[in-house]
Parts: C-alpha cells; structure tokens; sequence
C-alpha cells in the first residue's frame, strides 16, 4: 500500500492530518518542498533539484512522483524552442491543493527564510542556466499564494546597532 492510500484502519478523525505529515516530513519529500518554495520561480527542473538536494535522481523522481500522486505537486512542461534547446523543458512545482496543505501547516512563513538560503547557495554554471530558463506560468491561484514582499533594505538597515 502506497503512502497516500487510505484504509478503514485510518478512518479516525485525525487521519488525514497523520498521512499528510507523513507526507510533508519524510526527508526527500521535505527538501524537494523546501527548494521549491525557496526558488524565484517555484518551478524546478530534476537536475537544479538534484543538485540543491543533494540526492539522486532516481530518489528524487520517486518522491516527485508520490508528491504528484498526492495533489500536491505538478508537472509543468515549457514548450521548447530553438534557443532553448540545452535547457530543460519539464519543471515541477505546487498545485493549489498543495499550497492549500502548506499554508494549513505553516510551511508558507517560511518562504522569506527558504528564499534566502537558496539565493545564497553557491550554483554551478549548469545550475544558473537552468535556473534562468523560461519556464511555464503557475496557475494564478498558485503564484498569488507563493508570492511573498522582499523587504529592501537600505545602507541605514545594514548598520542596526546591536
């Protein structure tokens, strides 16, 4: 039995919740979430997530694909075009039932702080040319939840005494 089937053994009233944080937590899972919601785009081709995870491809693909199974993420697919041929075309990122589920569990306050983290991780060529490849539009219910106002700071911000 999968991770997001349901049983009559699990038809409490807390059952959905168990298999939902059991879902969420689940360290490959949980780092795939992580790097989306910390992405500019909250899309992510397989290698920038391989490479910000640090796990395989084949763990990642398995999580995506349960994650998919779940409702809570999407494939998105970029047509591709001349000039974008060495860039990839399928991206993964969240549905709305899935932002629905991370707001319901506070994963959404954390969007300042996962932002930060992946700005300041270092990235390989490789990586930086995915990064900045055209990707397709998340639904609008989808962006609007996700979108978050970076505050800007100023030199006076910088230099807060302590």
């Amino acid at each position: 039995m999968s991770e997001t089937d349901t049983s009559a053994a699990d038809a409490g009233p807390f059952a959905e919740q168990q298999r939902l944080f059991k879902l969420l937590s689940q360290d490959t899972r949980h780092l795939i979430i992580q790097e989306l919601l910390g992405h500019p785009a909250h899309l992510m081709s397989l290698a920038e997530l391989e490479y910000m995870t640090g796990k395989s491809q084949a763990a990642i693909k398995d999580q995506l694909e349960t994650l998919i199974d779940a409702g809570l993420l999407a494939r998105y697919t970029y047509e591709p075009s001349e000039r974008t041929r060495d860039l990839p075309a399928q991206f993964y990122g969240f549905t709305k039932r899935g932002v629905e589920v991370l707001h319901d569990y506070k994963y959404l306050r954390g969007l300042p702080v996962t932002r930060a983290f992946y700005e300041n991780t270092r990235k390989t060529e490789k990586i930086e040319r995915h990064e900045s490849a055209p990707r397709p539009e998340l639904p609008d219910g989808v962006a609007n939840a996700l979108d978050f106002d970076e505050p800007e700071l100023d030199a006076g911000d910088r230099n807060i005494d302590r």
